[in-house]
């Protein structure tokens, strides 16, 4: 496999997004890369630029989704 770096599109993946999605196509797809390496696109636009993050920095991310960490605290 190719380097894949932030920004550039990826293509020959098995991408997928969640069950919960919005039926309207606008949605976030995964797709595993190299060993501890993920590729993140926005479903709208497939062809589109590719962000890649390793599964730790994504594990940080959805526990701090899921710790409600970036609730707004405007009133």
């Amino acid at each position: 496999m190719s380097l894949v770096t932030n920004g550039m599109p990826v293509g020959g993946l098995t991408w997928r997004k969640s069950s919960r999605s919005n039926p309207n196509g606008n949605c976030v797809e995964l797709a595993g890369l190299v060993p501890g390496k993920i590729a993140v696109r926005n479903s709208r636009h497939p062809a589109g630029p590719t962000q890649v993050y390793s599964r730790a920095a994504m594990a940080a991310f959805i526990g701090a989704v899921k710790g409600d960490e970036f609730a707004s605290t405007a009133g």
